[in-house]
């Protein structure tokens, strides 16, 4: 009993030391002033493509040549870290920053509105996501609470606490926000006024964004399985029969009634979306996958965290190499598509760099420096 449980001990110290080196959440990030390094996703909105750099700049940039619609602009008088992606709504574009504020800049002018959120003080860690949606902007915080602001002069009309901190990105669906927590629950709210619809827990932490697919949600937890739950209801429809070899941290995705769940483990498991069994054998990439993957056209196109590029054909469950970015890039972020391009952030030691891919061929059609000279 002994031996068992020191490996158990032993398995979770790792798990969380992983989780650690992914989020970049170090004990100096955290509790000093030593910067921390993002990754945001992109959003396109109107031909033009939003993203945040490693430095803290949010960049406008033209979807067909990555050319900037105006000088991108800094979040902060310091670095600010951005792990999720921003949201646009109207004329504003949102950010959530890691120094736990969220900022507004028009997307139009380019120019930083005179408000942030909050004005006088910081939040814990946002390392959510934002998304806008019904005149309000939401996201989780480190703090354990759902916010919602107005979108318009952004101050907070409610806020929902659950049990833990909050690194998951809701998902708004109707008049329903979806979203996850480290207490192990993943939560319906009444996206109006936060109200709790239902509550549906785990064997473990949530850290994942959640899917909602044909009146079901999707998510990932950090106890190796996917759930599917009832949308209306927060029943379960069913848990995966497969257990991962490690926690689920990026999105999943459907496609003609099958949930394609890439893992940690280097794997992307393949499943039915009824009845949570697999359709088709995981498919091993050889690097984990912390990276959310988008389909276009039919495929699956998932980015590992070595920085390679592969596409899934949804019609045979068949994978090939789709584009390597090269030796030292790194994925973290999820990606982003739009009229046949996937748009993927990377990272290297010195800097961040922005590919647009053509998703059919890999073919690299722009790429821009996000790192400052």
């Amino acid at each position: 009993m002994g031996i068992k449980h020191n490996r158990r001990l032993w398995g979770k110290v790792l798990l969380l030391l992983v989780v650690l080196l992914i989020v970049g959440v170090t004990v100096s990030g955290c509790y000093s002033r030593t910067p921390t390094l993002g990754w945001s996703g992109a959003v396109v909105a109107d031909d033009t493509l939003f993203i945040a750099s490693v430095e803290g700049k949010l960049f406008a940039l033209n979807t067909s040549d990555g050319g900037p619609r105006w000088p991108d602009v800094s979040l902060g008088t310091s670095a600010v870290a951005v792990y999720g992606s921003p949201a646009v709504e109207g004329d504003l574009v949102y950010v959530g920053g890691y120094n736990g504020k969220v900022y507004t800049i028009s997307s139009s002018l380019g120019a930083k509105k005179p408000w942030v959120y909050p004005i006088d003080e910081n939040l814990e860690p946002i390392v959510s996501g934002v998304v806008a949606a019904y005149g309000k902007v939401y996201f989780g915080c480190s703090d354990g609470k759902v916010y919602a602001l107005n979108a318009a002069e952004l101050y907070k009309e409610w806020e929902f606490p659950t049990g833990d901190k909050i690194w998951s990105t809701p998902v708004v669906d109707g008049e329903t926000i979806y979203i996850g927590s480290f207490d192990k629950k993943l939560y319906a709210l009444n996206a109006m006024d936060g109200s709790k619809k239902w509550e549906f827990e785990t064997g473990g932490a949530i850290a994942a964004t959640p899917l909602v697919y044909n009146n079901t949600v999707y998510i990932g937890s950090f106890d190796r399985y996917l759930y599917a739950a009832d949308a209306n209801s927060g029943s379960l429809r069913w848990r995966s029969e497969v257990e991962a070899g490690k926690w689920y941290w990026a999105k999943p995705v459907a496609y003609n009634n099958v949930i394609y769940a890439p893992n940690l483990d280097h794997k992307v498991y393949i499943l039915d979306a009824n009845t949570g069994r697999e359709v088709a054998g995981a498919v091993d990439l050889k690097s984990p996958i912390s990276s959310s993957p988008v389909v276009v056209d039919g495929k699956v196109i998932i980015a590992s965290q070595e920085g390679k590029i592969y596409s899934l054909d949804a019609s045979n469950n068949q994978v090939s190499s789709l584009a390597n970015l090269g030796d030292g890039e790194k994925i973290y972020a999820p990606l982003c598509a739009g009229d046949g391009v996937v748009y993927i952030h990377t990272q290297t030691s010195k800097q961040d760099t922005l590919y647009a891919l053509n998703a059919q061929t890999g073919v690299t059609l722009w790429s821009l420096s996000l790192t400052g000279e």
